[in-house]
């Protein structure tokens, strides 16, 4: 009989220390991480995402880098020249067509930069027009998401921390934004802010967007961020009953520093994929806005603007239509993409 195993002695070969070998094939370590790295590599691996956000970043550097060295302006009519008549040989030039004293300037050996989606009616490079009403778009996009962003998380962080009867009344009031119609709004705002805001705004910067586009932009300031305060708050009411913010109030915190603290780091899923959500949504809006003649005023362009404009000449010049169109809804699909993308990463619920 063995003895040693009847012993109640430990046996030390049992304690021997393990070799480098055995570590690497017990052991297997994961490298640290976080949230915001481990969504990154999701989204990295999802190819539409990736494809949709670099022609997003083409179409934007594009639309800031090129009006610098282009030799056209998006308002200097080709056929003016001040002190003589106006030469109709530049408007409604086809793509890669030059006007008359283009040609005899060509004839003499000069080097003239062709204009590559033609003209308009009015003799102004096309190209240079839809380049500056894709950075129009964008702007507004970027700006009105940003607005909605503000407000949205504003609002409902407050409601969903505090809860009881300021969040019944701001939730009554979010109801009511609800239900008015945005595009009422924004037609009896351009009609009654175009005679109080046009003497205010004449010389400045906004003077050049508009009483339309100025009037835009408070309606998505008035309008547009119930959604997203909707999401905030119910992402906040189901985390301020965890024990991390029970113990942040016990310990005296202050709301505000646990809503910017504790409350929205953990939303930052939420309020990411909103966001990126919204812009495709505000330029669409501006899109159409002023295609029916509500957005920006003449002569800035905007993608909708120019589908507008394309109308009148749509049997000779379909092209004039179809480019813009081509442009916003690339933008628009592709911003849409990439939010379902940044969804798809980020979204703890969709990830198990």
């Amino acid at each position: 009989m063995n003895l040693k195993k009847l012993s109640m002695h430990p046996d030390l070969d049992c304690f021997a220390p393990a070799s480098d070998a055995e570590k690497e094939y017990m052991v297997q370590m994961r490298p640290s991480s976080t949230f915001f790295k481990d969504g990154l590599k999701r989204l990295m691996k999802n190819k539409v995402a990736v494809v949709s956000f670099i022609i997003i970043v083409i179409i934007t550097l594009s639309s800031i880098i090129l009006p610098m060295f282009w030799p056209y302006r998006y308002d200097q009519m080709l056929g003016v020249t001040p002190g003589r008549p106006v030469n109709a040989s530049y408007n409604n030039l086809a793509p890669f067509e030059y006007g008359e004293k283009e040609l005899e300037r060509m004839e003499k050996g000069e080097t003239i930069f062709p204009h590559i989606f033609g003209t308009d009616a009015q003799g102004r490079d096309y190209f240079i027009r839809v380049v500056y009403g894709a950075r129009i778009s964008l702007s507004v996009g970027f700006f009105a998401s940003l607005i909605v962003l503000v407000i949205g998380l504003t609002v409902g962080s407050i409601a969903g921390y505090c809860g009881g009867k300021v969040d019944i009344v701001i939730m009554r009031i979010v109801d009511i934004i609800y239900s008015l119609p945005d595009m009422l709004m924004i037609i009896l705002l351009s009609t009654v802010m175009k005679e109080a805001l046009t003497p205010v705004i004449e010389g400045t910067v906004l003077a050049k967007l508009g009483v339309n586009m100025i009037s835009l932009f408070i309606v998505f300031g008035l309008l547009y961020w119930v959604s997203m305060s909707r999401q905030i708050r119910g992402q906040i009411l189901s985390l301020r009953e965890q024990e991390y913010v029970l113990a942040a109030q016990a310990t005296g915190a202050q709301g505000k520093w646990i809503i910017m603290k504790h409350l929205l780091p953990n939303c930052i899923s939420v309020v990411v994929i909103s966001t990126a959500l919204q812009i495709p949504s505000a330029i669409f809006t501006e899109s159409y806005l002023s295609f029916l003649g509500l957005g920006v005023n003449a002569p800035m362009p905007s993608l909708g603007s120019l589908a507008s404009d394309a109308l009148n000449g749509m049997n000779s010049y379909p092209y004039r239509l179809v480019i813009p169109a081509i442009v916003i809804s690339l933008i628009v699909l592709s911003l849409n993409l990439f939010g379902d993308g940044l969804r798809d990463a980020f979204d703890p619920k969709l990830n198990g």
